[in-house]
């Protein structure tokens, strides 16, 4: 199965999964906070810079996601500390991914993302077993960690 991706200059290029994308520790924290992350999110270029942006914050990225089916391999293949999932996705919202991953015991630890704003969610991003919600526009390494630390 491929999944999309880009390479570090940005260009859109298929991305294969492969049984180990991270050689390092999976499991390392920054003062108690997850670090391992799969992004999962359907546009390219956000993928990109949420990507530069948490490696710059200390984060390890170990892989990326374009759509529900494939976040929900990647993360049994992966085995993440945190999962950055946008709640719209072509074939599954997060919000279904989420409840997917729990019920297959999935532990790493859920943040929904969107480029809409919280409220239009409802009590859905409560209901979810996802540990909270950031907007797109307010995505940061110290935010991140402040909801998942």
């Amino acid at each position: 199965m491929r999944l999309a991706g880009v390479c570090g200059c940005g260009s859109p290029r298929p991305m294969v999964r492969l049984p180990v994308l991270w050689k390092g520790p999976i499991s390392r924290t920054i003062d108690g906070v997850p670090t391992s992350v799969l992004i999962v999110d359907d546009h390219p270029s956000f993928r990109a810079s949420a990507r530069r942006m948490l490696e710059a914050s200390g984060y390890a990225v170990i892989g990326e996601a374009a759509d529900g089916a494939a976040a929900i391999a990647a993360v049994g293949e992966l085995d993440p500390d945190l999962v950055l999932l946008d709640v719209q996705l072509p074939d599954l919202d997060g919000f279904e991914v989420a409840a997917r991953l729990r019920a297959l015991g999935e532990e790493a630890e859920i943040v929904l993302t969107s480029s809409r704003d919280r409220c239009e969610f409802g009590s859905a991003i409560e209901e979810s077993p996802a540990r909270g919600f950031i907007g797109k526009s307010e995505l940061s390494g110290p935010a991140l960690a402040e909801l998942v630390g």
